[in-house]
Parts: structure tokens; C-alpha cells; sequence
């Protein structure tokens, strides 16, 4: 079993109980996210995760997408690369969602840049106060922002948001071993950063946070929680929050209203303590 040692808010075994400690790190061995145990400032684990080539399949498909760009993207140039995290290095409240989308964020190289769900999750962060852009501070009657893009100045207060998994899958489908190959970097994230509160975006989300969670060590309670928007549960002294995908197919149809996840993140702020 690994050391227990406390860092930031949680106590937790450090190192995966599934894997082997590597020993060295080449940017396409499948030990090298495990070697980010090492790094301890956040702009380094961030330059770590843009070398990563750890999974072939991602890496292969990476590489498609940049060949074969979404109408009205043929002339961009796709960043495809693995995603760092975006926001707020000291923040007290972390998102996560699942991966990166193919057309949205593995193009821009900003988590949650590029998309309509991403559109509706800056405007419901900017109307809560989490957010700031220079010219769009009021977006009290925007249900989203007209496109949101690097170099838009787009400041997160006490946010960072992350995902479990930091390519784009095909079909949006990380297979269980990417996810798990994946998450040393979303525990050091936790380790570097220390959120009090853990917004986890839809299901698919929860989960993934859920079981990459246990299997970094951290005490995720038995059975494993099920989502809910709005549920809260307390893993090492952080709390998990469910809220619904900011997704068209949950916006559209009013599952998730503007109302709704603004609420989601005035709750975040209370928890948090912000």
C-alpha cells in the first residue's frame, strides 16, 4: 500500500495501487502521467500533460481530427494536443466534465473554448461571478456567449476547470484503461490546487471523476454515489457537486436552464466559501 501523506484538503494514498511507480518517462510510455507525482507547480504539470503521447489511440485520433476539420472549421488550425487545465491555479472550486470535445476545446487548447457548451457554462460563470471578459461583464440576459475563443482575456475567479481525461476519444468514449492511464493527472491536480468543492458536469462526468478518484486513493464511499443535479457528496473533505451538462441536448430542451445552473454555482460559491 502507499504512503498516506496530506496535501492540501485530502489525505489519500498517493500512489496508484494498479500500476507500477515509473521509472523513467518518455512523453509515449504508458508510466509517464504517473511521474507527474513529482512536479509541484502547476504551470509545470501543465506543459507535463501537453507532452503526454501515453495512449496510442488518442494520440492516432488526435491526429484525425486535425485531418478531417467540422464544416465552418476547414481553415482553423487545430490545436490537438492533451488539455491542461483552465482557470484559477488557487481555486477553491474545481469543474470537471468528461474529455475534450473534437471541434471545440482539442481545437481551440482551452478547456470548455469552442462550443456551444462551453458558451453556456463561461455565461452561467461570469453571471455568478466567477468569471470576467473585458466587454461582456453583464450577460445577465445571455443564455450563452458569442463564442469564447483564446486570446478573448476570458479570467476565471476561484474556478479551474479540468477533465479526468485530457484528449479528445473518439466518439466521445474513453476506454476504461485511458481514463485510469489518465488519472494521475487530475489527483495532482487536486494535490497542487486543493479545491474545497468539485463541480462534476453530467453523469458521464461524475463517474469518471467518481472511479478515477478511487483509484488515485482517494475514500470515495461504497456503493460508489450515483449522479444527481444538485447532489452533493464528501470525498477527503471535498464535496462533489452534480450538475447537469451544459450540453444542446440538455439546454435545448430546458432540462438545464440558465436558472438552473447558476443556481448549481451559487452553491459552489457557498460551499466554497467564496
Amino acid at each position: 500500500m502507499g504512503k498516506t501523506k496530506v496535501m492540501g484538503h485530502s489525505a489519500r494514498q498517493t500512489t496508484p495501487l494498479h500500476v507500477p511507480t515509473p521509472q523513467h518517462d518518455p512523453v509515449d510510455s504508458p508510466d509517464y502521467p504517473q511521474a507527474c507525482s513529482n512536479i509541484d507547480q502547476h504551470e509545470q504539470l501543465e506543459n507535463y500533460i501537453r507532452a503526454c503521447q501515453a495512449c496510442p489511440r488518442l494520440v492516432d485520433y488526435r491526429a484525425w481530427i486535425t485531418d478531417h476539420p467540422a464544416p465552418g472549421f476547414t481553415s482553423a488550425d487545430y490545436v490537438s494536443l492533451p488539455l491542461p487545465s483552465f482557470g484559477d491555479p488557487q481555486a477553491s472550486i474545481l469543474v470537471v466534465g468528461l474529455a475534450p470535445s473534437a471541434h471545440g476545446s482539442n481545437r481551440t487548447g482551452r478547456m470548455f473554448t469552442g462550443d456551444r457548451s462551453g458558451d453556456y457554462l463561461f455565461a452561467s460563470l461570469i453571471r455568478t461571478g466567477l468569471a470576467q471578459m473585458p466587454g461582456l461583464e453583464e450577460v445577465r440576459d445571455n443564455t450563452c456567449l458569442p463564442a469564447p475563443h483564446v486570446g478573448d482575456h476570458m479570467e476565471l475567479n476561484h474556478v479551474l476547470l479540468a477533465a479526468p481525461v485530457r484528449c479528445v476519444p473518439p466518439d466521445n468514449k474513453p476506454t476504461s484503461l485511458e481514463r485510469a492511464r489518465c488519472g494521475p493527472y487530475l489527483a495532482r491536480e487536486l494535490d497542487l490546487v486543493a479545491p474545497s468543492v468539485i463541480v462534476a458536469l453530467g453523469a458521464f462526468g461524475w463517474e469518471a471523476v467518481c472511479k478515477t478518484l478511487a483509484e488515485q486513493g482517494y475514500t470515495v464511499p461504497k456503493p460508489r454515489p450515483t449522479f444527481g443535479h444538485g447532489k452533493t457528496v464528501e470525498i477527503d473533505q471535498v464535496t462533489l457537486l452534480g450538475c447537469y451538462h451544459p450540453s444542446p441536448h440538455n439546454t435545448y430542451t430546458g432540462r438545464l436552464t440558465p436558472q438552473g445552473i447558476d443556481d448549481i454555482f451559487t452553491r459552489a460559491k457557498l460551499l466554497a466559501g467564496v
